[in-house]
């Protein structure tokens, strides 16, 4: 099974880094298990997600889920310049009262199918400057110029949420895709615990199944089947972690036995599910 590397590290609520460089950059295809903002700045910058990609222009706002297959291509011939925040998901948890829920730009993303928003006009927003604020506030060597970065970012998040609300933002609809493609990946999300051979997902969606493995791989840059077994691994880490029991979590998240189950789940995060229930 094909391997996606788990890249970045978390061990706050959040961690926040401004980043330009002009080092030459293959970036492969790789998850975190935490959210991840991109604003981007200034470069030449094709992002892939989740088999779209999109062209940024800058101060785009590119959001990622947690466990979204995502890689980056970048010319380096022009410095590539963004700011990046990584988030917890219980940092998210934490700011969702009746009054206001701070993960709703990613749900609201998630609805639209889209990744990346992108600012109607400049000049006029105040999230764009709010985004300048904070770009600037990694000059400022200060006292408490962390935290003052953190309560930026606050500020940031409230505005993205009020203009994702209002529609003051563009959820960008990418061409960069293969329809066949994104919606053979919804597919496999939505029926993780039925029967995902290669020939049924052929039969329903109307292709050969050669040349839908083939265009899987092109597109995605992964075999349908380490997809499939990748997705239905995270499926079965939410449940353990959630209190299921590991067995139980196996067969609930498509997997016809434990052995195979636990030897996936050992190659992919280098630990037994057992280790997860003891953390």
């Amino acid at each position: 099974m094909q391997q996606y590397n788990k890249r970045g590290y978390l061990n706050s609520d959040f961690r926040i880094f401004h980043i330009k460089d002009s080092i030459s950059k293959e970036f492969e295809f790789h998850y975190h298990d935490f959210h991840k903002i991109t604003i981007f700045i200034k470069g030449k910058v094709q992002y892939i997600i989740e088999g779209k990609s999109y062209e940024l222009e800058p101060y785009d706002i590119v959001l990622v889920h947690r466990n979204d297959i995502h890689r980056v291509q970048v010319d380096n011939s022009i410095p590539y310049e963004r700011i990046i925040v990584y988030i917890s998901p219980g940092f998210m948890e934490d700011y969702q009262t009746s009054e206001y829920d701070l993960s709703y730009c990613f749900e609201k993303a998630k609805k639209e199918h889209s990744n990346v928003l992108r600012i109607h006009s400049l000049e006029k927003s105040s999230l764009f400057r709010i985004t300048n604020r904070m770009e600037r506030s990694f000059e400022d060597n200060e006292y408490a110029s962390s935290l003052y970065r953190q309560l930026l970012f606050l500020e940031f998040m409230i505005h993205l949420n009020r203009a994702a609300i209002k529609n003051r933002v563009e959820f960008l609809d990418t061409e960069l895709y293969n329809t066949k493609i994104v919606d053979i990946m919804h597919y496999i999300n939505g029926h993780l615990t039925d029967n995902l051979d290669i020939d049924t997902l052929a039969n329903n969606f109307y292709i050969s199944k050669y040349y839908m493995m083939r265009l899987f791989k092109t597109e995605t840059g992964y075999t349908i089947g380490s997809y499939i077994t990748y997705r239905r691994l995270l499926l079965a880490r939410d449940l353990i972690l959630s209190g299921t029991p590991i067995t139980e979590a196996c067969f609930a998240s498509g997997f016809k036995d434990y052995s195979t189950f636990s030897r996936a789940y050992k190659s992919e995060f280098s630990e037994a599910p057992r280790s997860l229930r003891r953390q």
